[in-house]
């Protein structure tokens, strides 16, 4: 390999050409119309334009991708994680036009992107799966019949899904055609596969990952396992290595990713996803790609895996056994979002005004942002990654508690200030958090938020307050609130010492009342995903009457007030504006 083109966006887009420029590669960029300044086209030795900001007319676009790679002169594509990361049907184009895959062959992909085959070919290859279904469910009846068989709660999946979309719990049998029907419409929405499959729902397990590193040789060693089950909406925000369970279930877990790797031939970098339930662990689904939070691994082991990646993709051996692999100390990665906690997480896309990172000993942060970049509503909300590494765990807590005061962002609502309160949460600091813990401190963090003053511009970042200003006085300085001033004249605001938590933004929650009146409307731009109610439906004060989704985020909007619906404004699958109608009342 010569020159590599990297089919992505972003952090994940940079963090690639970091390493390929090491290697001594060149590098070709794509980009959006919307992306046009990004950090990662910049950095790039080459970038060309795909199209319009909609992920589908330009990072989508399989036929756009190959024709910059002829123009560019790549002879190797690499897809970064989402997008097309895991489309089969890419890496086989890709490979077509004689070009280097960097990535699992296109088989592997296949027998994993499908959950029901992924099943199947575990249960052959002998790694416990989460009792349940082994083939589709034709109707409700099926689930009916599942849920007597493995029990409820019961969670219904769409077979082509993935980051929690296209997931339903029926907790009691009332809920299952309901979750079912639910479950068909986005399977076929999202993936284009209605197909849907039922397993037993786990509550508050862990969520364990294996990082797994396999040549086109025949040779696969593990790179250690993370605790990725600190999620919001099944999407992480916070993961460790190594991670917090038993060391009899570490070491039956590694054998029998292992052994699920070399099963369907396994050639790149790839993740073992399980969950641990006592000392019992099942398989949940394999991502074949680089993922998101592969940084902590390479903290503790000092691996580099999109080198690994890169070296296998040409076809060289590991060269290394796993006894070779040495891992030192404990790492945290946090995934600053430009989302506002304080409002369920709702999207917040918008310009970034300050930015300054944290530095120090043991402190990496993966992002493509800086003063001025602009976060669009049409990609994910993703800012950076912070990840820390230290000695022992608590040593690795107490430098994220740094890192996060030390990290300055303003402009745009972020998840710092909820990030930092979050590592002090007894179930964090104990280590003995599942994957209900998160969603259940958020919203007794949600209500805590609620009693403190609105932030004077909305913003709801990890700034100091709007009317704290810097005075020296003998020469030391010190922040002081100004009070009985008229807004207009408190000087423009600087940061001062550690971040203050940020506050309500002001911005209407997506999951509580959004109108007034009889209209209830959306409060973000997004694509209506959902309508459980018809016209002429009795709804209920708080009940959900759509999802919309933005920035990759499923958002449920409720209704303000009891009543009866008239008329619904918008199409399943239609982009609507910030608040646009959805439902009329009456």
């Amino acid at each position: 390999m010569k020159k590599l083109l990297v089919a992505n966006r972003g952090e994940i887009a940079l963090r690639i050409m970091r390493t390929a420029r090491e290697m001594g590669l060149a590098t070709v960029a794509v980009y959006s119309e919307t992306d046009r300044e990004a950090l990662h086209v910049r950095y790039a030795d080459e970038a060309f334009l795909l199209g319009p900001a909609p992920a589908a007319q330009s990072y989508l676009a399989i036929d756009k991708l190959l024709d910059v790679a002829a123009r560019s002169q790549a002879d190797a594509v690499h897809p970064g994680y989402g997008f097309l990361a895991e489309n089969a049907g890419f890496a086989r184009a890709v490979n077509a036009a004689g070009l280097v895959w960097v990535g699992p062959h296109p088989e592997a992909i296949n027998a994993m992107g499908d959950k029901v085959r992924a099943r199947q070919a575990m249960i052959a290859a002998g790694v416990p799966v989460v009792p349940g279904a082994t083939e589709p469910l034709r109707d409700v009846d099926d689930a009916l019949r599942a849920a007597d068989e493995y029990g409820l709660p019961l969670a219904l999946k769409a077979s082509g899904g993935g980051g929690g979309k296209g997931l339903k719990v029926a907790r009691t049998r009332a809920e299952i055609e309901s979750a079912f029907t639910t479950v068909v419409r986005e399977a076929e929405a999202y993936f284009k596969n209605p197909a849907v499959y039922v397993e037993r729902y786990l509550d508050n397990p862990k969520h364990v990952e294996l990082q797994i590193l396999a040549d086109k040789h025949g040779h696969v060693v593990h790179v250690g396992e993370r605790d990725c089950s600190l999620q919001r909406r099944h999407q992480k925000l916070y993961e460790e290595t190594p991670a917090l369970v038993s060391e009899p279930v570490i070491e039956r877990l590694r054998e029998a990713g292992l052994r699920a790797a070399k099963a369907i031939r396994y050639d790149s970098v790839g993740t073992i996803e399980t969950l641990v339930s006592g000392d019992d662990f099942y398989f949940l689904e394999m991502n074949t790609r680089i993922q998101v939070e592969h940084t902590i691994s390479e903290m503790t082991s000092g691996l580099d895996l999109v080198r690994e990646q890169l070296r296998v993709a040409a076809g060289e051996p590991l060269g290394f056994k796993q006894n070779a692999i040495a891992f030192r100390g404990h790492a945290i990665e946090v995934r600053v979002n430009a989302e506002d906690p304080a409002q369920s997480f709702q999207p917040a896309p918008g310009t970034i005004l300050t930015y300054r990172e944290p530095a120090g000993l043991g402190v990496r942060v993966d992002a493509a942002a800086a003063a001025g970049t602009t976060i669009a509503p049409d990609y994910d909300s993703l800012i950076a990654k912070l990840i820390v590494w230290a000695p022992t765990r608590e040593q690795a807590r107490a430098r994220l508690r740094r890192a996060i005061d030390d990290y300055t962002i303003t402009g745009v609502p972020t998840t710092l200030g909820f990030l930092r309160a979050l590592s002090d949460a007894p179930p964090v600091a104990d280590g003995t958090y599942g994957t209900a813990t998160l969603e259940a401190f958020a919203r007794t963090w949600q209500a805590s938020q609620a009693l403190r003053p609105q932030a004077a511009d909305g913003a709801g970042s990890s700034v100091a307050p709007a009317d704290v200003v810097r005075v020296e006085v003998n020469g030391k300085l010190f922040a002081v609130r100004l009070i009985d001033r008229p807004q207009s004249a408190v000087p423009e605001r600087v940061p001062f010492g550690p971040a203050a938590a940020p506050r309500p933004s002001g911005r209407r929650n997506a999951n509580g009342p959004a109108s007034t009146g009889n209209d209830i409307l959306s409060p973000m731009h997004g694509v209506v995903v959902e309508f459980p109610v018809a016209a002429g439906d009795a709804v209920r004060e708080h009940q959900v009457v759509a999802v919309i989704e933005a920035m990759k985020m499923m958002n449920e909007i409720r209704a303000h007030r009891a009543g009866t619906v008239v008329a619904l404004h918008a199409r399943l699958g239609e982009t609507v504006e910030a608040n646009a109608p959805l439902v009329t009342l009456r």
